[in-house]
């Protein structure tokens, strides 16, 4: 009888990272319209109203707010749209973003 070797499969596993995630931020503007940052918030990052004002707040009092976490596309994509739909209302309003620690 012959004899085989029979060999064990072994299947390789990829490993798939996680994409880095970026905040976006809220920077105070003393020229913003509290009502318009709070439609913004409301428009751009799907928050109610109770978060938007609170999110709203804490950027007036501290200077600046961290808003949301997102894939830095997403990130970069609603902070450039909220901040644009200040310039467009002729208000200084900021959004920025930066990498998550």
């Amino acid at each position: 009888m012959p004899s085989t070797a029979a060999k064990p499969r072994t299947k390789a596993k990829t490993k798939v990272e996680r994409p880095r995630l970026h905040k976006v931020i809220l920077v105070n503007g003393d020229f913003t319209p509290r009502e318009f940052v709070v439609m913004v918030l409301k428009a751009e990052f799907g928050m109610t109203e109770d978060q938007a004002h609170k999110v709203m707040i804490t950027a007036h009092q501290r200077g600046v707010c961290v808003v949301a976490v997102f894939t830095r596309d997403v990130a970069e994509t609603k902070a450039t749209r909220a901040t644009d739909a200040g310039r467009t209302q002729g208000y200084p309003l900021l959004f920025t973003t930066e990498p998550e620690e």
